[in-house]
């Protein structure tokens, strides 16, 4: 009992030691820890490695929506386009490549070109029209949603090729799915983007005080342009590997993938107002929301309940930085 005292005390210490945002992310694969161990009392299976690398493999799809989705929310804005960019994209590739591995270079040009496209729509509208993100992205998505409809008649055709089956379901080094790896590419990619370039250091700084960046020299139309089209290729590529997942593409199937991407981001440490946040709370979000995910349905909760459990979280995240700000002032 006096040992266990003393390990709390000093892992409070410790964390005291610690910034803000280095321990929101602590925290943050904390949770991690506490919810495999009751998720093991609720099913005995849930901590088994076959079981935690079926989640991993899970998570990597919301973690490629959710890097994207940091971008964006460092920048004090937000990408509500995620569903139909993704679904867009997967759509291409199906119905280019239309299950030959020959066509797939095709279909996934034509799937990153839409989360291009997208994107950069985005970010002009609200670099230089100053249109509202919130507005602007939702009035896209909605637009995306016609062109998906119109395009595929309700209903899209072709199938996954085998090549990108491979990619997303082969496992190596024992039974870690490959498409893990391409979250981890993924992951380093935007590490090094964020927190070891200049475009990084820029996107902090728009995120802190946009009028400030500017007079201080930085360019915050190309920083706000570059943020949005990072998060449209992210969401075409979550989409592109979708495909290999599922097999096929089907309207609607990024939909899910919304409200988990913002609640990854935030629960990861990231200022839902912008300008503070590190890239490895993001990671550990999109695995906690993963395994809350895989909780609830064990648990039988209901997708609409899950959704409650996601605005709450966003809610919340969103009332404890507006008081932050209001205290720092």
């Amino acid at each position: 009992m006096v040992t266990t005292s003393r390990a709390w005390l000093s892992l409070h210490r410790w964390l005291r030691g610690l910034n803000q945002e280095q321990r929101s992310v602590v925290i943050a694969y904390l949770m991690i820890v506490a919810i495999v161990g009751l998720g093991s009392l609720i099913m005995p299976q849930f901590a088994s490695p076959n079981y935690l690398l079926l989640q991993l493999m899970k998570a990597s799809f919301l973690g490629a929506v959710a890097a994207g989705q940091m971008m964006v929310i460092l920048t004090g804005n937000i990408d509500l386009s995620v569903s139909w960019t993704l679904n867009l994209a997967a759509v291409m590739v199906t119905s280019i490549a239309q299950g030959q591995n020959e066509r797939l270079w095709l279909g996934v040009l034509a799937g990153l070109a839409v989360g291009l496209i997208v994107g950069l729509l985005n970010g002009l509208g609200v670099a230089y029209l100053r249109i509202p993100s919130l507005v602007l992205t939702l009035g896209m998505d909605a637009v995306v949603k016609g062109v998906t409809v119109l395009y595929t008649g309700a209903q899209p055709k072709g199938e996954s090729p085998e090549l990108l089956n491979l990619i997303v379901h082969h496992k190596v080094w024992g039974g870690l799915p490959s498409v893990v790896l391409v979250w981890t590419a993924i992951s380093l990619f935007c590490f090094i983007v964020l927190h070891r370039s200049a475009l990084g250091r820029k996107i902090y700084a728009v995120g802190n005080n946009e009028i400030c960046a500017y007079l201080s020299g930085v360019k915050s139309h190309r920083v706000l342009i570059s943020a949005f089209v990072l998060s449209g290729l992210m969401n075409a590529i979550a989409g592109i590997l979708l495909v290999g997942y599922a097999g096929r593409s089907f309207n609607g199937m990024g939909e899910p993938y919304l409200l988990p991407s913002i609640a990854a981001v935030v629960i990861g440490g990231t200022n839902i107002l912008g300008g503070s946040g590190l890239y490895m709370g993001t990671v550990a979000g999109a695995i906690i929301i993963t395994l809350l995910e895989s909780t609830l349905s064990i648990m039988q909760i209901s997708q609409a309940g899950r959704n409650i459990i996601y605005g709450l979280v966003i809610l919340g995240m969103l009332f404890l930085y507006g008081r932050g700000s209001q205290i720092r002032e």
